[in-house]
């Protein structure tokens, strides 16, 4: 189903864009592919098709070398889109310096309350690690939403893979606390969904009712199913969801035409 359908008033619109990788240079380039060019190409996939939308989700991965230009190259991106936007640090990123830009700009935050849905937004980025870890201060914050959630239902949003996604190299750098979470989130009915980025590909599952979902980075695509590094031809994309205030989620995945931003055949790591 396409959010391009009339729009209605018993859900909520969310886009989420993922893994931009930015530079402080304008013209920077991920494995030969410009990341801001592909960003802004996205965007414009997005006003074209979305009718609507209420709030836009950024999961990491903002920038590539954690620079200030970078991340406000990508506030000066979002604020094409005609809702407001929050972020979450991935592991390229500079988890600090976002938490002070996003505190001025409003980007950052613990959960934002829309409808009848609150909306987690965890940080499970650890300095100088590719991995992910929830800190304590991440579990309490994830904790305290789950406790004043009220009647709402939750969506739970973080960077890294909470589980395996069947690619053998990156099962070691996904979050390596995933049983803290896990255990927080086991039995929790209003938890509706998980949502992540990192991976650079689609990815949709189950657990205990609550849908797993990733979504294609706004720039350089792997490969699903990959036991070793891989990038995919397919092209960048963004993922829209339909949150209904009686807890039901659609979904789904938009890409950029097909040979859209090819990354270097050659390439071996990022």
């Amino acid at each position: 189903m396409s959010l391009a359908e009339s729009a209605g008033t018993d859900y909520v619109c969310i886009v989420q864009l993922t893994d931009s990788h930015l530079f402080a240079r304008d013209s920077g380039d991920l494995l030969g592919l410009d990341t801001l060019d592909s960003l802004n190409s996205v965007i414009d996939l997005v006003l074209n098709e979305i009718v609507r939308m209420d709030l836009v989700l950024a999961t990491g991965d903002i920038a590539q070398d954690g620079s200030e230009d970078a991340y406000r190259r990508f506030i000066a991106a979002s604020l094409r889109l005609p809702a407001p936007c929050h972020w979450i640090p991935g592991n390229h990123d500079d988890a600090t310096l976002m938490q002070r830009l996003g505190n001025a700009s409003g980007l950052s935050r613990d959960w934002v309350d829309i409808g009848n849905w609150r909306i987690v937004l965890l940080d499970s980025s650890l300095a100088g690690s590719v991995a992910g870890y929830l800190a304590d201060s991440q579990l309490q914050r994830l904790d305290d939403a789950l406790a004043t959630a009220g009647e709402r239902h939750l969506m739970v949003c973080l960077h890294h893979h909470p589980v395996d996604i069947g690619c053998g190299w990156m099962q070691p750098i996904g979050l390596h606390n995933t049983d803290a979470l896990f255990d927080r989130l086991s039995g929790q009915g209003a938890v509706k969904a998980i949502l992540w980025g990192h991976v650079h590909q689609e990815f949709d599952d189950v657990w205990q009712g609550a849908r797993l979902l990733a979504t294609p980075s706004t720039c350089v695509q792997f490969a699903a199913d990959s036991r070793d590094f891989a990038t995919d031809t397919l092209a960048p994309g963004y993922r829209w969801l339909r949150l209904y205030d009686d807890g039901q989620l659609e979904t789904g995945v938009s890409r950029l035409p097909a040979g859209s931003y090819l990354p270097d055949p050659d390439a071996e790591g990022y």
